[in-house]
């Protein structure tokens, strides 16, 4: 299945931004979300080809998000991958067991973001 639109969720403005010029300049469509929460309702609304899914937020964690979106028949098939600044294999571990697919550690290597989403088709 090919990726054409992501759903980038961060609760930072400039690290959304900063993904969200990535994606854009490689053809990427990008949708934004805030908050897990609202990483939930628009992966059910808007459909993505894939989502890039930050851990720490304030309300609902990208761990959690991660796990519902994962175990939603409506949005299971979604690839997620977690771009957070939790760097311990614990961490990682722990976000591939609640369904993520891949695991990116900030900052972000655009070059590695892209080689990851690649792998994905």
């Amino acid at each position: 299945m090919p990726i054409n639109k992501v759903l980038v969720v961060d609760d930072s403005p400039t690290e959304r931004h900063f993904l969200s010029e990535i994606l854009t300049k490689q053809g990427y469509q990008v949708i934004m979300a805030e908050s897990g929460e609202e990483a939930m309702e628009k992966a059910k609304s808007q459909k993505p080809d894939l989502i890039l899914m930050d851990v720490v937020m304030p309300g609902l964690n990208g761990f959690q998000a991660t796990r519902a979106i994962s175990r939603d028949d409506e949005t299971k098939h979604i690839p997620i991958i977690m771009c957070t600044s939790k760097g311990q294999e614990t961490d990682k571990v722990w976000g591939m067991r609640q369904g993520a697919r891949d695991y990116l550690v900030k900052p972000i290597n655009p070059d590695e973001l892209l080689r990851k989403i690649a792998a994905l088709r």
